[in-house]
């Protein structure tokens, strides 16, 4: 019974994840406008727009990679002698993509933040 309710507070923070990244879409959309803007005026102003908007995404987003990286991290530390070799495999494997992403998320902040040229291209998951 407990891990039904642990479980349904996750999806209950999950929902509210889901509505952070609609959010990232809208300012992800703000941004393109803006360095559209900046490659065809070369106007200063959308240029720094684009680059704080691209910061205040990467913020976001490290701090919901953060979020499943320890969420993982906690599974982790639950499994026991008696789990399933496969569940102690995916649980693992789980924690290593969540850090992966967390590190990629830094990554990408730190190009947005000292990437004055905005020449380079930033993706996210």
């Amino acid at each position: 019974m407990n891990d039904k309710l642990d479980r349904l507070k996750d999806i209950k923070i999950e929902n509210y994840i889901w509505v952070i990244y609609i959010v990232i879409i809208f300012f992800s959309w703000i941004a393109n406008s803006k360095e559209k803007d900046y490659i065809i005026t070369n106007n200063s102003k959308s240029k720094q727009d684009y680059q704080s908007i691209m910061i205040l995404i990467f913020s976001i987003l490290i701090i919901v990679y953060l979020y499943f990286t320890l969420d993982s991290y906690e599974d982790v530390k639950k499994l026991n002698i008696y789990d399933s070799p496969k569940k102690v495999i995916l649980t693992n494997a789980s924690l290593t993509g969540s850090t992966l992403i967390l590190i990629s998320g830094i990554i990408f902040l730190l190009i947005a933040i000292f990437d004055d040229n905005i020449d380079t291209e930033l993706a996210f998951n």
